[in-house]
């Protein structure tokens, strides 16, 4: 396994700006040599991106998924990798999350119009395209409208965790989302578990239920943070991954893809675990 490596990109499929083949396009020119898919809540782009990957052997591609969950005192994310993308009870566990993002979109164009931030569902809409509306669709209409600076400001001053415009939605637990993931045959791992109340105190909890890996090497994190968590997955006897959570919205900020630096071990030691578990389930 060659080239760089990056364990978590979006798409339009969910909250990205490219779409499942332009991501395969593009990580294949970047020279990458694994990447994993991780939309929101939906696995439709993944053989949409398999199916483009046909034309680049020298890329692989790892079917995964980003679940959004919630605990006490934080919004927790659970990536999954390698599972049945087809399984039925997982499909559709992922679309009955995904209609609820709707409404908590429309909530929080709401709270943000009474904040004096006038923009529209059908501009969010516009944005989205044939996505599923996410909070980075609104903070889109948000920067090109003037009134943030950066992609990163309307999170931080307005539509993330504990912000004015902040809505909650229908979310199943960190726990539920580890059996589901399991269910369909696939490998949980805690998402940038830095922006998690109590990291280990969860890991703690999903570890004994199925949870297998931890991110790592997530965009942003320093050495420090990063040889921390390493340590934390030891611990555990849990895999680091690790990945550049792109989404191609606003390029000026974001970690482009295979710019997180990611160890190409950690996809090797995915996709032998992944192999092993097939073999020995």
């Amino acid at each position: 396994m060659t080239g760089k490596t990056d364990l978590h990109i979006h798409t339009t499929i969910s909250d990205g700006r490219h779409s499942p083949s332009e991501i395969v396009r593009k990580a294949a020119q970047l020279g990458l040599g694994t990447i994993a898919i991780c939309d929101h809540d939906n696995i439709d782009g993944i053989q949409l991106a398999l199916t483009a990957a046909a034309n680049f052997p020298q890329l692989k591609v790892i079917p995964g998924v980003e679940i959004s969950t919630f605990a006490p005192g934080s919004e927790v994310h659970i990536l999954g990798y390698c599972m049945n993308h087809k399984n039925l009870k997982f499909v559709n566990a992922l679309r009955a999350s995904r209609n609820s993002r709707i409404e908590r979109a429309r909530e929080m164009i709401t709270k943000l119009n009474k904040l004096n931030i006038n923009i529209s569902w059908q501009q969010v809409k516009e944005v989205a395209g044939s996505s599923t509306v996410g909070r980075p669709h609104l903070a889109k209409v948000m920067l090109d409208k003037g009134y943030i600076n950066s992609f990163k400001e309307a999170f931080d001053k307005y539509i993330g965790l504990g912000g004015p415009a902040y809505v909650e939605r229908q979310k199943i637990t960190p726990s539920e989302a580890v059996k589901l993931i399991k269910e369909a045959d696939g490998l949980p791992v805690l998402a940038h578990p830095l922006t998690i109340h109590e990291p280990e105190k969860l890991i703690g909890l999903l570890k004994p239920i199925g949870l297998r890996g931890v991110e790592v090497h997530y965009n942003g994190y320093n050495l420090n943070e990063r040889q921390a968590l390493t340590l934390l997955a030891d611990q555990y006897n849990l895999l680091p991954t690790g990945g550049s959570d792109y989404h191609g919205i606003d390029d000026n900020t974001e970690t482009m893809i295979g710019d997180a630096g990611v160890p190409k071990e950690c996809a090797e030691r995915l996709i032998a675990l992944a192999e092993k578990l097939e073999q020995n389930p």
